[in-house]
């Protein structure tokens, strides 16, 4: 090895080593990692009218709030649904609500600003179903502009082509209570009282409150959706109270013992709503552990207030662990068996809203949160046992038992066109994305290719099985899902190159020359998306946009995620991609912090495509870590 080589073996070392002091000077006592899951700021904004609808804002320090929007707000007036969009219509009336319910008069310099980019996009009447629908709850805007949901609807066997378990589960969670409050149509006075006329771009007085048209079949909705408005103006909704009863009585079954709903905040901001609608009292132990979940998803600083959507830390811990062990931890080392051990404890033994079209399956899987027994997800549950894989516990038959149930729960879960989806099974009904109610297109969770490939990734680096005509079905499937160019689709990753990523990392593994031109074509695809500064970025836009496939700004997790890739395409077919696998790991020695960390302004994480997206603020350091190390092991 040349003298210049052995100087880049000791930088990729040097940054191995800072990284992994990051990590190890950031674990939880318990044994856990956990970092920020950033959004857009109307998370934030919701919590506020939350609070203002409770009355319980003088109790929390939502004057930071106020600091956090300003903060967020953009040079052109507006709020971004991600890094660098130019801001996007419903995410900034929705910041400029909050500030006006926090007291900041209209004719503030960045109020006048935010109207001018709100009204210059078509103001409030363009805005998503659910902007309008916080609006309507402080009289901001009419419930006749609204989707009706009958209360009826829970009382649909679960037999029955259409129930709320043909609903994702994320939609499923926060729907339920919406059935209470679209039913019960409140308009909660709020101290300050505020209207928003100032931002219907046609004026207010010429608002057509009606759902926006198609001009396609799926105008039938809105047929549908008068029908409802007719039967409620009459008292004729059937079954109302029974509905309204079963709603009540589903929410309060699935709070956990925290005051978590669903693991996500839009969940635990409507079931609050609803218990509002349902006149509960503020005092009431329900509540209470409600409102404190709600504090719990919160980040304070001495400045600024804002809360996450979600809280990652099972998530974190086992990516972080893999990170650690794959560049160069011992299998028994300390903290890593102190992770594995906290992750055994968090295994979910209850069976979950899952078991309702999964009749075969017992429990055994993973959440993404703390606490969330209703909503385990195959995605955490899989990388979960590739972590605990890889390290060696005191009790070892425990840890394999508990490996053992979560690949039998995996295996349950496979879905008919032979993939896996997050968190249900065969909950693919596409129509529901075109009721005027699901405007996000988020109504359904069905299979996809990076979960799938994360599953076959699971078998293969822990040489597990399954029944083998399941494992063909879902190899098939993964080979279905290549686009032309040769990358697959990433539904909860940014995008294309998450996506090609993992699936690679999962052919690579099994029959590895049966699936040769697939790999190839995959490596190649990434090969072509490498940017001059030797990494990789993809942008957000790509959702809505498919020819920017591949294209985007570099940065630490994507360069890491297209390194990943193609170490394993290498390790399959032999071809090592040596050139740009170096120039990838050069952007990522050279961009990397005197501390050990990485830094991306980006949102590289998928809530909705299209429509809602994450920063993950420990994507940055355990990803390019894991590549660092697998590159390592190569060079070996």
């Amino acid at each position: 090895m040349q003298t210049q080589d052995r100087v880049k073996v000791n930088q990729i070392a040097e940054a191995i080593a800072a990284s992994q002091k990051y990590l190890l000077s950031i674990q939880n006592p318990a044994g856990y990692w956990w970092a920020e899951l950033e959004s857009n700021v109307t998370i934030t904004a919701e919590t506020v009218l939350l609070h203002k609808i409770w009355g319980t804002d003088e109790t929390r320090p939502l004057h930071k709030v106020e600091a956090y929007l300003r903060q967020e707000q953009r040079q052109h007036g507006g709020w971004e649904l991600y890094y660098g969009d130019g801001g996007e219509l419903s995410t900034s009336v929705e910041a400029y609500m909050a500030l006006r319910l926090l007291g900041v008069p209209a004719k503030d310099p960045a109020m006048i600003r935010a109207k001018a980019f709100i009204l210059k996009r078509g103001g409030i009447s363009k805005t998503r179903i659910f902007t309008k629908l916080h609006l309507a709850l402080i009289g901001c805007y009419n419930w006749r502009g609204i989707p009706s949901l009958p209360p009826w609807i829970m009382l649909l066997p679960k037999a029955f082509p259409v129930n709320i378990y043909e609903m994702s589960s994320w939609a499923r969670s926060s729907t339920v209570p919406l059935l209470v409050v679209c039913d019960r149509k409140p308009v909660f006075i709020t101290n300050p009282t505020i209207n928003l006329d100032e931002l219907y771009a046609e004026g207010v007085d010429r608002v057509r409150w009606e759902l926006p048209q198609s001009g396609d079949w799926t105008d039938l909705f809105l047929t549908l959706d008068q029908g409802f408005k007719w039967a409620e103006s009459l008292n004729l909704v059937p079954f109302r109270e029974e509905g309204i009863k079963a709603a009540e009585k589903w929410i309060l079954e699935r709070q956990e013992a925290t005051g978590d709903w669903g693991g996500i905040i839009p969940a635990m901001l409507n079931s609050m709503l609803a218990l509002r609608c349902l006149n509960y009292d503020r005092s009431d132990p329900i509540v209470e552990r409600g409102l404190q979940a709600i504090d719990n998803f919160a980040i304070e600083t001495e400045n600024s207030y804002r809360v996450q959507p979600c809280v990652s830390p099972v998530w974190d811990t086992a990516w972080a662990m893999r990170a650690l062990v794959e560049s160069g931890f011992a299998p028994d080392h300390p903290v890593v068996v102190k992770a594995g051990e906290w992750l055994l404890q968090k295994q979910i033994l209850d069976y979950g809203d899952w078991a309702v079209k999964n009749r075969q399956g017992k429990p055994g899987a993973w959440a993404f949160e703390f606490d969330n027994r209703f909503y385990p997800d195959v995605d955490d549950s899989a990388v979960v046992v590739m972590a605990l894989h890889l390290v060696k516990l005191p009790n070892e038959k425990i840890k394999q038992a508990a490996i053992a149930r979560a690949v039998n729960w995996i295996a349950s879960m496979q879905c008919k066109p032979g993939g896996w989806a997050a968190f249900d099974l065969d909950n693919d009904q596409d129509w529901l994305n075109s009721i005027p109610y699901g405007d996000l297109k988020a109504m359904i969770d069905p299979n996809t290719a990076d979960v799938t490939a994360r599953v076959v990734e699971m078998l293969g680096a822990c040489d597990l099985s399954i029944d083998s005509d399941n494992l063909e079905r879902s190899l098939t499937y993964l080979l279905r899902e290549q686009e032309s160019e040769g990358c697959w689709f990433g539904r909860w990753g940014v995008n294309y190159i998450y996506g090609t990523s993992g699936v690679l990392s999962a052919l690579a593994l099994i029959d590895p020359q049966r699936h040769k031109l697939s790999i190839e074509r995959g490596a190649a695809w990434l090969l072509g998306c490498q940017n001059p500064d030797g990494g990789w970025g993809e942008t957000c836009r790509s959702y809505d946009d498919p020819s920017l496939k591949g294209k985007g700004n570099s940065t630490a997790s994507q360069t890491a995620w297209a390194l990943i890739g193609l170490l394993a395409a290498g390790e399959a077919t032999g071809k090592f991609a040596l050139e740009a696998i170096e120039q990838g790991i050069g952007y990522l020695v050279a961009t990397q912090k005197s501390d050990g960390t990485w830094f991306e302004a980006d949102f590289t994480g998928t809530g909705f495509p299209c429509h809602f997206y994450l920063k993950y603020h420990l994507y940055q350091q355990y990803f390019p870590l894991i590549a660092l190390g697998r590159y390592q092991a190569v060079l070996r």
